[in-house]
């Protein structure tokens, strides 16, 4: 099994046209994903990869059929209308890779997604991977074997590289997912990690989080709950920033002695949570919590 995604997820890329939509639909195509339409308005005809391209989604569908999913590379200054069109043609799980949204947008249609019970994972995003399935985003699906490791994380590129410590050690994964690195998202830590708690096949689960926000901590006291029993492994990035500055991504800011490192780095120790303290140290450490 694997988590919100799977072989037969048919998928919709809006924004197909752009560059970074039109380089990305190549390589999902490549990876098997089952991309049944794209999106760009004013250039509906088109031919992307042999994918169909429509002005709208209710176009798509109804010549293409209903789309599960959709992956997003709209423009950060049209992106919230393009979940807004996702929400309102059906789509369950809108996957939004674009970044630099105004938070006061991703408030209202990650809001608007929870009382419709629409899953969004973004933004700022680097999107799913289930290894060897079918990945929606911009994860490169050489870093990743498939395996029983639930991973998810609030860093992309980090990401990546646990999913190849994970393959160096002789370790797979699941599903991996980027839940995005914004202040607002529309999944969380906790919630994704719930899933993995779920997965028949998903034996351990590693968390990447971040300074800023307090995900970590509101995972631990999950896992204190109970509701999460499976064995966690983390990894907490930007342990060396100052408190109140800024670092790279738009949730990780520190204030007031909230969001820091060493508070996310405690709260997970105290229910069992082994810590790396380098991405590298992932694979040992998960190893030896499944003996």
């Amino acid at each position: 099994m694997v988590i919100l995604v799977d072989k037969e997820t048919k998928v919709i890329v809006q924004g197909i046209t752009g560059k970074e939509g039109r380089f990305h639909t190549k390589l999902m195509l490549e990876y098997g994903t089952k991309i049944i339409g794209g999106t760009s308005p004013g250039r509906g005809g088109e031919n992307i990869y042999n994918v169909p391209v429509y002005d709208t989604i209710e176009e798509l569908i109804q010549k293409e059929g209903q789309a599960d999913a959709s992956v997003i590379f709209v423009p950060a200054s049209s992106a919230p209308e393009a979940v807004y069109e996702a929400m309102d043609n059906g789509i369950q799980l809108i996957v939004v890779i674009t970044e630099h949204i105004p938070p006061y947008e991703t408030l209202r249609f990650v809001r608007k997604a929870r009382e419709k019970g629409i899953t969004i994972i973004g933004p700022n995003c680097p999107g799913i991977i289930a290894p060897g399935i079918t990945k929606l985003g911009i994860i490169p699906g050489n870093s990743f074997n498939r395996g029983r490791i639930g991973v998810v994380s609030r860093s992309g590129t980090i990401t990546y590289e646990v999913g190849y410590s994970l393959k160096r050690y002789g370790l797979g994964v699941s599903t991996a997912v980027g839940i995005g690195g914004d202040p607002i998202v529309g999944r969380s830590l906790k919630e994704i990690a719930k899933l993995f708690e779920k997965d028949e096949e998903t034996e351990g689960i590693v968390v990447i989080g971040e300074i800023g926000g307090t995900m970590e901590e509101e995972l631990a006291e999950s896992i204190r709950r109970g509701e999460i029993k499976k064995p966690v492994v983390a990894y907490i990035a930007g342990m060396t920033a100052p408190p109140e500055k800024r670092m790279g991504h738009a949730g990780a800011i520190i204030t007031m002695g909230k969001g820091t490192a060493s508070s996310k780095i405690e709260a997970l120790k105290s229910v069992g949570v082994k810590i790396a303290f380098l991405p590298s140290e992932i694979p040992k450490l998960m190893k030896e919590e499944l003996k």
